[in-house]
């Protein structure tokens, strides 16, 4: 069995620092948050694949990128986007080039630290994001509680 290998480890705030870019999944991944943080619409959602799918932090957001799109129009529209820094990444792809994947730690400023993990595709050269999921580390001992939080609110 051919195992994929490691293309990429970055640590540092690449969007503030003016850092290159290290890979052209990475260069895409930057953008995609710089974009967000600009609400730069057609930037943003030219990373998406059209049949890519955003899963954000609450359990009912799970978007098609059309849904993804509508939910968002408004606020970038507004010019409110949304800002993740990447801390940390790891990137990996497929031995046949044609597949990626990744997990990145973020800050936000009203979360804190995130993770994002997702699945790019190539394209006619071109790397595209086929599913995002973001969300919200829990340290183990505070699952019990919020678990309960959680079931409070569902009844």
């Amino acid at each position: 069995m051919t195992r994929p290998y490691i293309i990429l480890i970055l640590a540092g705030l690449a969007i503030t620092s003016g850092v290159q870019a290290q890979s052209p999944i990475e260069s895409v991944l930057d953008d995609f948050h710089l974009a967000a943080s600009e609400a730069d619409y057609d930037r943003y959602f030219g990373h998406l694949a059209e049949e890519s799918i955003f899963l954000g932090t609450d359990i009912t957001e799970r978007w098609t990128k059309a849904e993804f799109q509508d939910y968002a129009r408004p606020h970038f529209s507004a010019g409110r986007g949304w800002t993740y820094v990447p801390k940390t990444r790891y990137v990996y792809a497929a031995p046949d080039g044609q597949t990626a994947w990744f997990d990145e730690i973020l800050l936000n400023e009203r979360f804190g630290d995130v993770r994002g993990t997702g699945t790019l595709i190539l394209e006619e050269d071109t790397w595209r994001i086929v599913q995002y999921h973001l969300t919200l580390p829990v340290p183990n001992d505070l699952i019990g509680k919020l678990v309960e939080m959680i079931n409070e609110q569902s009844e």
